[in-house]
């Protein structure tokens, strides 16, 4: 099913607190042909697992370590533990919180504040695969705790970094210009606006002629989880950009440069390129 790209993410804002209530039967469904139809351009296989508190003894005592309040219903993703498979778990998750967001629901992408294990054990996940976040999903409460105010104003959720810190032009000396896009301006602007954990926006792009090259941004000795973390991110981000291209009908492939990881340095890794056609 299309819904309008621009104008859901602009719309997506995190929800931490909900009516305490399951979802409609009419939502579910939705939500799970959605699902079904979801793939990724990393070519990863993602899968998805949903479960309801009253439906499953061992989900009662799940725990989101009181960052979540009223919440029946999460959705969790895990993946391969596979070259790209963290980027295309951001990815297809990030979809389908905008495609929920599209028919009125509440999500917020949970990476660390959650029991991982016992997550993990409700929703049946291969302790082989990796498990890296979960969702609420369900109706927003009008009324914000104050936790939840603090919440947003601790990770400044309304602040992105600005244009020449994240868009580069051949190289990471040379900032891109808003105007040197040309019709790529709306997509990268989307990018921009992506979630990620901690608002850290550990993305950079470099425009090299018709190419587009995505990059993750660490810290130097940043941890393994941290590393993993950020690469979710890409792969929200690299959605936000997909998408958006989509709507504006402008084509092109996702296509991995091997000349570019000898790029990478203890705070860069190179991961895709986009090439514009």
């Amino acid at each position: 099913m299309k819904f309008p790209i621009e104008e859901t993410i602009i719309k997506r804002s995190s929800i931490r607190s909900y009516e305490s209530k399951k979802l409609s039967t009419s939502d579910k469904e939705k939500l799970m042909d959605y699902i079904n139809n979801l793939s990724n351009p990393f070519n990863e296989k993602v899968n998805f697992h949903f479960i309801e508190k009253g439906l499953e003894p061992k989900v009662e005592k799940l725990g989101t370590y009181g960052i979540i309040k009223g919440a029946t219903s999460f959705i969790g993703v895990s993946v391969p533990d596979s070259e790209f498979g963290l980027e295309a778990a951001g990815y297809e998750f990030e979809q389908l919180i905008l495609y929920a967001t599209h028919l009125g629901l509440g999500t917020v992408w949970l990476a660390m504040t959650f029991s991982r294990n016992e997550f993990m054990s409700a929703m049946d996940i291969k302790k082989d695969n990796l498990f890296p976040a979960i969702s609420p999903i369900g109706y927003s409460s009008e009324k914000k705790t104050i936790k939840e105010r603090l919440m947003r104003k601790m990770m400044k959720s309304n602040q992105r970094k600005s244009w020449e810190n994240i868009f580069f032009k051949n190289n990471f000396s040379s900032p891109l210009a808003k105007e040197e896009a040309g019709d790529y301006k709306i997509p990268l602007e989307m990018l921009r606006l992506a979630p990620s954990a901690t608002n850290a926006q550990p993305w950079r792009v470099i425009k090299e002629k018709n190419m587009y090259h995505f990059y993750e941004s660490h810290k130097s000795g940043a941890s393994k989880e941290d590393k993993s973390i950020k690469r979710v991110d890409l792969g929200i981000a690299i959605n936000h950009f997909h998408l958006t291209t989509l709507e504006y009908n402008l084509s092109g492939r996702f296509e991995k440069i091997e000349s570019k990881k000898s790029e990478n340095n203890e705070e860069l890794n190179y991961i895709i390129s986009w090439i514009s056609e």
